[in-house]
């Protein structure tokens, strides 16, 4: 077929909807255009859906549902949309966290919070505690997030575990989540994880200031076959970059941001001076 674009499903939600329209048509024997005979969009709408270049909307995921006889089902479209909109996972990260399993080298910018690779079970499942409460997610949903976050550490407890170098803004070891007890077991599992062989734990302090390069969490992926990858996220989205024009500035200013911060053992002080001013 022309022009077919080859559609990747588990890189994020958004493309598992578009897969799933194209498989539902194709079943059919539908081109485009036939499909759009039956809907108040057109081809290009729809093509644009498919190949994630625009996102599914609720109307659109309802009169898909029509022209395919899955209104109310199980298996609908407006089903699929919902779980999207209030999805516990952002868009790309499923496929960042497929190769993060696999990297030989794992770096990590946070800001605010701990990083999840660092977390404790009682850590992450206050902070998705609070998106329940504040009604971004269900229950459900922060169950699957604390699942996820399990699956992801125990993918790096293996006989050749990655690199995994850490550079945390202050923030992160200052915000209490969890109350005293959550937070003085999250410190300490910071102390023990500096301690290992194959880690470096830094802490970007307040006083560099502008010199921070970076504002938002950022996650650099060096896998075995030296490939460079880099996922960052805001508060709503995630991307997956393997672009060198974006990943390869990414890198060395990492490279200066672990320069700027605190050594490993200065970082580990100020972890313990924390750790003792909690009551």
């Amino acid at each position: 077929m022309v022009n077919r674009k080859e559609l990747n499903p588990d890189s994020s939600p958004r493309a598992a909807f578009g897969a799933r329209i194209r498989r539902f048509r194709e079943d059919r024997g539908w081109s485009q255009e036939a499909l759009a005979g039956h809907l108040s969009y057109s081809s290009q709408h729809i093509s644009a859906v498919e190949t994630g270049r625009k996102p599914p909307t609720l109307p659109f995921a309802r009169e898909l549902d029509r022209a395919f006889g899955a209104v109310d089902s199980a298996d609908s479209f407006e089903r699929e949309w919902r779980d999207i909109r209030h999805g516990s996972l952002l868009e790309g990260f499923p496929e960042y966290v497929g190769h993060e399993g696999r990297a030989a080298e794992i770096r990590l910018f946070e800001i605010g919070i701990i990083p999840g690779l660092l977390q404790t079970p009682a850590y992450a499942s206050a902070l998705a505690g609070g998106d329940v409460h504040r009604g971004t997610i269900t229950a459900d949903q922060a169950a699957e997030r604390v699942a996820v976050l399990a699956e992801r550490q125990a993918t790096l407890v293996r006989r050749r575990p990655p690199t995994l170098l850490v550079v945390m803004d202050e923030s992160c070891i200052r915000r209490p989540v969890g109350g005293p007890e959550v937070m003085g077991e999250q410190l300490e599992r910071l102390v023990a994880f500096a301690a290992l062989p194959n880690t470096v734990l830094q802490i970007a302090p307040y006083d560099i200031g502008e010199r921070r390069p970076f504002n938002l969490p950022l996650y650099i992926l060096t896998l075995s076959d030296r490939t460079v990858m880099a996922y960052a996220e805001s508060q709503i989205q995630g991307h997956l970059d393997r672009q060198s024009a974006f990943v390869l500035p990414a890198l060395a200013d990492y490279h200066q941001l672990q320069a700027e911060s605190l050594s490993q053992a200065e970082s580990v002080a100020m972890i313990n001076e924390v750790r003792k001013g909690i009551p």
